[in-house]
């Protein structure tokens, strides 16, 4: 079973610093681990629509509406990190703040949510927060420049890999596709032989 502190743990041993036993730890390395794990966390969930972080959710109307532009507003959930689509792609919307705005009278979304437990995290996911959080505590913990350097590019590694492992696990939803309208990269190679 994975934790935040073991997340926190791997980070740290990666800097070659001492681990910690829990966040609230009164230690450099447990508070600097408190202070930036959530929104290092945040900020790697919401930069790429992972698997296990998308959602669902059909929204109900608020009871105010916008000043001007839009006929109605709906209140985002309050674990959405990022707003990936509205159900119905042709109307117009616009996210400003926590709402959506449109003249719509429904609105279905599909978003990235804000994962807080670890487990619902695959490896790659977990390890790329590790990862981030290295990067982003490594001269804190180490004052080491060309350290905090090689955790940075070792995290845009651990990115990429990540990325392309959760958007490989996707399909094609189009009904009208069938599997023969599918292009795949050794058709188009080998055509240019």
């Amino acid at each position: 079973m994975a934790s935040v502190v073991e997340i926190c743990n791997s980070a740290l041993n990666q800097l070659g610093a001492s681990t910690i036993l829990a966040l609230t730890e009164n230690s450099k390395n447990g508070r600097l681990c408190n202070a930036r794990y959530e929104t290092i966390k945040d900020q790697v969930l919401r930069s790429h629509p992972w698997n296990p972080a998308i959602k669902r959710r059909a929204l109900a109307a608020d009871t105010a509406t916008p000043a001007w532009g839009f006929a109605k507003q709906f209140t985002l959930p309050s674990d959405c990190l990022r707003v990936l689509q509205i159900e119905n792609y042709n109307q117009d919307y616009k996210v400003e703040g926590r709402k959506i705005l449109t003249n719509d009278d429904a609105c279905k979304i599909v978003y990235v949510a804000n994962i807080s437990d670890p487990n619902e995290m695959d490896v790659m996911l977990r390890e790329t927060i590790s990862a981030a959080l290295a990067a982003d505590i490594a001269y804190a913990v180490t004052a080491n420049a060309t350290l905090a350097q090689r955790m940075y590019d070792k995290y845009q590694e651990k990115l990429k890999d990540a990325k392309h492992a959760d958007a490989s696990e996707g399909y094609n939803t189009d009904p009208t596709m069938g599997p023969t309208d599918i292009i795949l990269a050794e058709d188009f190679l080998n055509s240019r032989l």
